[in-house]
């Protein structure tokens, strides 16, 4: 029930965010032609960019939620990591576009209507903030980089339409034009900044590098905290998606008494303390550790790794 109500609230976000930026770029699109206000132009079409993101993020939680198969043992929880990094670079993209526009209207700067502006852009403040916190909870709440993606993306916005809303005010007050290019440059500039970190971190998962929140030393230290643990080796995190981490190690307890205990014990201390949800542990007797530890591919946690590879 817990899971059912929690995937329920993510769609109604994604569904009413998406609704919301579609309807904005229609109306933000149409005015920005009418009186040739490129901040106008360049934010309806980042909002534009913003509603393929959600629906990208969208379509990859959805994905997330199949269940595995015997073609798929891991389902499509991968999905979500894919989406977060088309997101970011859709997000690239858009910033070249814009870009490319203000260097253009440095040349030819326009004259729009600011009253028209301001007030377009005011609707615009208002649906990224809603939509913004649609996302917000969820986003500090789960941890999840495909809803951070989302809610960068419409936290930026509201920041841009606000800045377009300051931009018309100027032109009314100063007819100062080129305030328009300016602010289409610090519009890419924001998203750009935004934009960066979701797109490292979504490629290193992507290449199934550790994940940002772990310490994978920390992780090596909580397996061998059991006394009867003397080393570990072949230990391998990554994200199976933007939320499920999965972890597979090898671990030498010369003793075979209380394997069971150990195992049950150190899961639910990976769970609470790393939030590793998936996890695979073999257990070796220091004989059967040696084939692994002399090759190089092979990653050894404890002190007895260089005595055994000397003698």
């Amino acid at each position: 029930m817990h899971d059912h109500a929690h995937h329920f609230h993510y769609n109604r976000a994604f569904r009413w965010g998406v609704s919301l930026n579609v309807f904005y770029v229609i109306v933000e699109a149409a005015f920005g032609f009418q009186i040739g206000s490129l901040a106008l132009l360049s934010d309806a079409g980042h909002n534009l960019g913003d509603v393929l993101g959600l629906l990208l993020a969208w379509s990859g939680h959805a994905l997330s939620q199949i269940p595995p198969s015997s073609k798929r043992t891991y389902g499509y929880q991968s999905a979500t990591i894919l989406a977060a990094l088309f997101n970011a670079l859709i997000l690239l993209m858009a910033t070249g576009g814009i870009v490319w526009e203000a260097i253009g209207r440095f040349q030819e700067p326009s004259v729009p209507d600011s009253m028209t502006v301001i007030a377009v852009a005011s609707v615009g403040v208002v649906v990224n903030l809603v939509t913004t916190l649609l996302f917000v909870q969820k986003h500090y709440h789960d941890h999840d980089l495909n809803i951070r993606g989302a809610f960068l993306h419409m936290a930026a916005d509201t920041g841009v339409s606000l800045g377009v809303v300051i931009g018309g005010i100027v032109i009314y007050y100063t007819g100062w034009t080129l305030v328009d290019p300016i602010l289409s440059l610090l519009i890419a500039g924001l998203i750009l900044w935004g934009t960066w970190g979701l797109l490292i971190e979504s490629v290193n998962m992507a290449m199934q590098a550790v994940p940002q929140s772990i310490d994978l030393n920390a992780v090596a230290a909580a397996l061998q905290s059991d006394p009867g643990v003397i080393e570990v080796h072949d230990l391998h995190v990554w994200a199976m998606s933007t939320t499920n981490i999965a972890l597979t190690a090898h671990v030498i307890r010369p003793d075979s008494e209380g394997d069971a205990d150990y195992l049950k014990n150190i899961s639910r201390l990976l769970h609470n303390e790393f939030n590793i949800r998936h996890t695979t542990i073999q257990i070796d007797r220091d004989a059967e550790a040696v084939g692994c530890r002399v090759h190089s591919a092979c990653n050894t946690f404890g002190e007895t790794a260089a005595e055994s590879l000397s003698d």
